[in-house]
């Protein structure tokens, strides 16, 4: 009887911990993408900036190919940070 409770309690704990882990790698991709989208249209900076911000995406691409998605979201999100200070800063 203990044997069919844990077991029990162990299938209930799997399924219901799955959702969580598909959602991590939806958000990767959607933070990967917009990234992607919003390096393309950077706006002229100093090469240095440019250079580190594709780093940080091709850390997260990395990132997402060795299936870590907690490291492409960490990565993904400073990058978009990282442009969109960019991208909102005064011209001179």
């Amino acid at each position: 009887m203990k044997r069919t409770v844990f077991a029990g309690m162990f299938i209930c704990a799997a399924v219901v911990a799955s959702p969580v882990f598909g959602a991590d790698h939806d958000l990767c991709t959607i933070k990967l993408q917009e990234l992607r989208d919003k390096v393309s249209s950077l706006p002229a900076t100093s090469e240095n900036t440019t250079m580190d911000i594709k780093r940080m995406q091709a850390s997260a691409e990395a990132a997402r190919a060795a299936d870590d998605d907690r490291k492409c979201i960490t990565e993904a999100t400073q990058a978009l940070a990282r442009v969109d200070k960019l991208n909102n800063e005064p011209n001179p």
